[in-house]
């Protein structure tokens, strides 16, 4: 009975090591919802290019705002 006492260690505390996973995690989610968002906004540039396309007008290129006030 001796020997398995003396067999036993103490765990470590593993308090700093604990969150570590869960901010991989987080960093994880993060990526994926911008590079989520990111897709919808460049689908959704091309669906508009595309209907502007289909509906047959010639001039379907994005106005940029800031070219326009020179």
């Amino acid at each position: 009975m001796s020997e398995q006492m003396s067999e036993a260690k103490p765990q470590k505390p593993q308090a700093a090591d604990s969150r570590r996973p869960a901010m991989i995690g987080l960093v994880l989610v993060l990526l994926l919802i911008v590079g989520g968002l990111f897709l919808v906004h460049v689908l959704r540039a091309m669906s508009q290019a595309q209907d502007c396309a289909l509906e047959g007008r010639t001039n379907c290129a994005p106005i940029n705002a800031s070219d326009s006030g020179q």
